[in-house]
């Protein structure tokens, strides 16, 4: 195994892009994608603990979709069950819990993605 096929994947919050009137601020976001250019781009999905869906799933299937339409590039969700409790826990009262959340979320996603690249390591 490489150096870089054992290390855990992380993630960093790079900022919290405000919505304002139900709209978040789509030039922002667009520079940052063409600054960063993401293969792929992840959107938490809120579901109740039991999995089922709430009333924020809905606001978060049509940024997605928006995403993906604007964008081009793929878009994936990850399961946001529990993750603003995680931040907390992490965080240690510093203040930006929705920044925390989302680091928490993307390093989630990422670590589910592992064991597939890792049997795709392992056959090729």
């Amino acid at each position: 195994m490489s150096r870089s096929a054992s290390r855990l994947p992380t993630a960093s919050a790079l900022e919290i892009i405000p919505v304002r009137h139900g709209r978040p601020d789509w030039e922002r976001i667009e520079r940052l994608v063409r600054d960063w250019q993401p293969q792929a781009l992840v959107v938490g999905n809120p579901l109740n603990l039991d999995g089922s869906r709430q009333p924020m799933t809905e606001t978060a299937d049509r940024f997605a979709r928006k995403l993906a339409g604007r964008f081009r590039i793929p878009v994936h969700r990850a399961d946001e069950r529990l993750t603003t409790f995680a931040a907390r826990l992490q965080m240690r009262g510093r203040v930006k819990v929705d920044a925390e959340a989302a680091r928490v979320i993307l390093a989630s996603w990422l670590a589910e993605q592992r064991p597939a690249a890792s049997a795709s390591e392992a056959t090729a």
